[in-house]
């Protein structure tokens, strides 16, 4: 993030590059900055004539490179924007003579998601040393809660950890996704409001008592009523909670509760680092481990692949969601 400010800062300041190539497996920056670009380097009346979008399915290196090589018309500079470059992949080496020797009058962007460029190359060399080769990295899920108050702290406003979890957990590391969901809570909320659970249950759809979050601490809690009354209202509503997905989670959740008994180092910075989770939420994870010895922990694990397979359909005799949660939850509490 302090990269995409320091770029976009360049560029407000006039420190204008003639390359900028966009990469990495994180989309949300790259389209961040290649909008900041698209709006921002010329005037409105300048764009008409000189700003160019091509897309990497419909054209050639070569037809970049020709339509990098123009003139700009009436205007200082061109830009040519080049998006779902990673279709060009085969061939992105070819930049290597363009970027020897760039038109200085023209911003050449390239949006090349989901894929980096080896940085020992010859070309991924040219590119950095003509302009700026950004990598935009997926960032951690244990990482996105920081990702998320920051972007909501830059707005003015705040959110509760378990809002901002409830998030991750339905919503992964997908920022635009998750930006997505925060940008129509800004309109509904007034600025300086805190984003609790129940904006989020309200405004986006995810119940803040009948969800994997909530499921998962049941289970760390031995809470089997609670645990129980979640289990039935997801085989009553198997399409808002995939059998799969849910059977996924827990088993994550058991895999962390693993590696916690393996650690020799339990401060909570380490802790929280090793599981991938926020500090607020370690007190489960301390209780959890306490309700489960290592060795019980292995056994869960073991049966929950079992039960993976069985929601895929294999060996599972035609078995219901309801039967299928109430044998994973069996398994768990005894």
């Amino acid at each position: 993030m302090d990269e995409v400010v320091k770029i976009v800062n360049d560029i407000k300041a006039g420190n204008i590059k003639p390359i900028y190539f966009l990469m990495g497996e994180e989309p949300y920056y790259i389209d961040k900055l290649s909008d900041y670009i698209e709006k921002n380097i010329l005037t409105e009346e300048e764009k008409g004539f000189n700003q160019t979008v091509l897309y990497g399915r419909d054209v050639s290196i070569e037809d970049i490179v020709s339509t990098a090589k123009r003139y700009p018309m009436m205007a200082d500079r061109q830009v040519v924007i080049v998006k779902e470059a990673q279709e060009l992949s085969r061939t992105i080496d070819k930049l290597e003579s363009y970027a020897e020797n760039p038109m200085p009058s023209t911003v050449l962007v390239i949006c090349y998601k989901y894929k980096t460029l080896d940085k020992r190359k010859k070309a991924t060399k040219l590119l950095a040393k003509a302009g700026i080769v950004y990598e935009s990295k997926k960032l951690y899920e244990n990482q996105v809660g920081d990702w998320i108050k920051r972007v909501l702290a830059g707005k003015k406003y705040n959110i509760e950890p378990k809002a901002s979890a409830m998030l991750v957990e339905f919503l992964g590391t997908d920022l635009s996704k998750i930006n997505n969901e925060l940008e129509k809570l800004q309109i509904i909320l007034p600025k300086g409001s805190t984003i609790s659970p129940k904006d989020i249950e309200e405004n986006i759809g995810f119940s803040k008592d009948f969800n994997v979050f909530e499921l998962r601490k049941a289970i760390g809690e031995r809470n089997q009523l609670k645990a129980y009354t979640i289990a039935e209202n997801f085989a009553n509503n198997p399409k808002e909670n995939p059998m799969v997905v849910t059977t996924s989670l827990v088993f994550g959740f058991f895999i962390q509760l693993l590696k916690y008994h393996g650690l020799k180092d339990r401060n909570p910075k380490n802790v929280a680092t090793v599981l991938g989770v926020n500090p607020f939420f370690l007190k489960e994870y301390d209780l959890a481990i306490k309700n489960y010895p290592m060795r019980k922990v292995s056994q869960i694990v073991a049966s929950l692949r079992d039960i993976d397979v069985k929601s895929k359909g294999v060996g599972a005799n035609a078995m219901s969601n309801s039967d299928l949660l109430k044998e994973m939850l069996y398994n768990i509490f005894n």
